[in-house]
C-alpha cells in the first residue's frame, strides 16, 4: 500500500464534497449530485488502495467496495448501499438531460456523500494510514 495514493484520494473526496456543497447552495442539484458521486467514489478508492485494490472503472469500485470491504466485516453495509445509490443517481443527473433534481433529493445525496466521506476517513484512522488530524 502506498499511503500517500491513499491520502490523495481521500483529499480528492474531500475537494468533490465541497465542490457538490457549494453546487447545491447554488441551485445546481444535477452538478451537486455528480460531485457527490465523485466525493463517495474517491473516498471508496482510499479505502480499497489500502488493500491494494485498484480500479478505472466505476463498476469495478462498487463490486470490490462490496467484496474487499463490506463482505469482510471492515465497512458497514449501508456504505456499499450509499455508494450504490449516488453512482446511479450521478448516471442520471450526467446524461439525462431532461432529469431535474429536487432540491430535498440533491440535499440527501450529498449529506450522505458527507457521512460517507467521514466513514472512510474513520477507517483509515482504523487502519492506521492516517491519524484524527489530518484534514
Amino acid at each position: 500500500m502506498n499511503p500517500k495514493n491513499v491520502r490523495a484520494e481521500l483529499a480528492r473526496a474531500r475537494k468533490s464534497l465541497q465542490a457538490a456543497k457549494v453546487l447545491h447552495a447554488d441551485g445546481l442539484f444535477e452538478d451537486a449530485v455528480s460531485r457527490a458521486y465523485y466525493a463517495v467514489m474517491h473516498s471508496a478508492k482510499a479505502a480499497l488502495l489500502v488493500h491494494e485494490k485498484i480500479s478505472a472503472s466505476h463498476a469495478a469500485i462498487r463490486r470490490l467496495f462490496g467484496s474487499v470491504l463490506v463482505r469482510s466485516g471492515r465497512i458497514e453495509k449501508e456504505w456499499a448501499t450509499i455508494l450504490a445509490r449516488e453512482q446511479d443517481r450521478r448516471i442520471a443527473a450526467d446524461y439525462d438531460a431532461t432529469l431535474s433534481i429536487a432540491a430535498d433529493a440533491s440535499l440527501r445525496l450529498v449529506e450522505d456523500a458527507d457521512r460517507f466521506v467521514q466513514r472512510i476517513q474513520r477507517y483509515l484512522v482504523e487502519e492506521g494510514v492516517t491519524d484524527a488530524e489530518d484534514p
